[in-house]
């Protein structure tokens, strides 16, 4: 049975956070830009502080799809060590890309957050949401780079997500809600009935809501 959409996929979330309701420990980071109304549903409905965490793949050279890296907002620079040593990437390619993905995350941190400062995430209990995980490898890079801001846990929380990817990111995280969990998964799309493509005008009015 597929989502009606991101919100209605939110709300079902929600019915299985309801022991984080109102706690003042407790912040949602949103995943942008689909993981957004999924985490405005759930940090409205428990009456919890909304904010959005960035990631951005640094993609190998020629091989974009190939990551060898994430950075991610506050600063966090994540690499893949053995992509790196392996394919022997050069200092200045990996300087090239990240200086190109960071101007684009922070074009994405002034549009989406102005500025309003990071929010300070020592010993606090994290909400991380998404409207799925596909490969997992920018929900894998997100947690790498929350673990060095030290909070207290870490919730993976995503309305659908392969079967086989949840086992993996389970070992990474304190816990993960993830109600639909399919075999054979193909694409986060397909279990929604509406996947229109989240805009950044529509980020951005979600955040000031809250």
């Amino acid at each position: 049975m597929n989502y009606d959409d991101r919100y209605q996929a939110g709300r079902v979330l929600t019915d299985l956070l309801k022991d984080y309701e109102k706690r003042t420990d407790v912040i949602v980071l949103a995943l942008p830009r689909g993981g957004v109304p999924v985490a405005y549903e759930i940090a409205s409905k428990l009456s919890l502080p909304l904010d959005i965490f960035i990631v951005r793949k640094l993609g190998v050279p020629g091989h974009e799809e190939l990551a060898m890296g994430a950075i991610a907002s506050g600063g966090i620079t994540v690499f893949n060590e053995e992509i790196v040593n392996s394919l022997h990437i050069s200092k200045e390619a990996i300087n090239k890309i990240h200086k190109s993905e960071q101007e684009e995350l922070s074009r994405r941190e002034l549009a989406y957050r102005g500025k309003k400062p990071f929010p300070m995430l020592p010993g606090k209990t994290v909400i991380l949401v998404d409207d799925g995980i596909a490969t997992g490898y920018t929900m894998r890079a997100a947690i790498a780079a929350l673990k060095k801001q030290n909070p207290a846990k870490i919730i993976v929380t995503v309305p659908v997500a392969a079967r086989s990817t949840c086992d993996e990111i389970a070992p990474l995280v304190d816990e993960i809600i993830c109600p639909m969990r399919p075999v054979n998964f193909y694409a986060v799309g397909m279990w929604y009935n509406d996947f229109s493509q989240t805009t950044d005008d529509e980020v951005m009015q979600l955040l000031k809501k809250i």
